[in-house]
């Protein structure tokens, strides 16, 4: 399933460019020297890798609990619903509820210290915007985190959070390139595409937890589980 992580960063970054899209164009870089700005956004997002992984990390934790307790299959089953829900379902109406009030002081501090990181162009100031940045609410961020949790492993949820955050470094690297290119409407239709891709990944994921013994796509409970089990031998 790691694959799918890839494949849903590159697709997600279209929404990026609505999201932190002005991050990225607000960054103090160089402009007069081509080669120096390659490397001061390559900073930047190798601190957005470090929150993706800090995040992969932590979920992963959570993870690995499901896993031990032997419900990983149907972890993955209610993962993909949750994807699903995340993407069919209207942002406003997620606002509604406001799911972000109780780490509100938190994410209110993120964006002062991100504000004041501009005023500076050192490389330590772009991997930590790069890191603030990471650590910002995001709808698609969190889809990504509920695929990380169903892995089996610290690794391997850290790696599926390596990985979506590589599918975005493209998109995100050439976005004030591409703003110049695309119109609003373009960029409009290419968005909807997102929702789709979100649907696809969270069924994979239910296909998975299925156990329908099909072999990367679906293993039955046992493959999913040999690994543990020849540990007890």
């Amino acid at each position: 399933m790691l694959y799918s992580a890839l494949f849903f960063g590159l697709f997600s970054s279209l929404h990026c460019i609505g999201m932190c899209g002005p991050i990225a164009m607000m960054l103090p870089v160089d402009k007069n020297n081509s080669a120096k700005k390659v490397i001061q956004i390559m900073i930047y997002h190798m601190g957005r890798l470090t929150s993706y992984a800090s995040l992969g990390l932590i979920f992963g934790i959570l993870g690995k609990g499901f896993y031990m307790a032997g419900i990983q299959q149907q972890l993955s089953i209610v993962v993909g619903l949750l994807m699903i829900i995340i993407a069919i379902v209207p942002e406003r109406v997620f606002m509604k509820y406001n799911f972000s009030k109780p780490v509100y002081k938190l994410i209110s501090k993120v964006k002062t210290s991100l504000g004041s990181q501009f005023k500076r162009k050192t490389p330590d100031a772009l991997f930590t915007i790069g890191v603030l940045n990471g650590f910002l609410p995001c709808g698609l961020v969190y889809a990504a985190l509920f695929g990380a949790i169903a892995m089996s492993s610290l690794t391997l949820s850290i790696s599926y959070m390596l990985l979506y955050g590589l599918g975005t470094i493209p998109m995100m690297s050439f976005v004030v390139l591409i703003s110049n290119i695309f119109s609003i409407s373009i960029r409009t239709k290419m968005q909807k595409i997102i929702p789709v891709v979100a649907v696809f990944i969270g069924i994979l994921f239910i296909i998975r937890g299925l156990g329908l013994d099909i072999a990367y796509l679906s293993p039955s409970n046992t493959n999913l589980f040999v690994k543990a089990n020849a540990s007890c031998h």
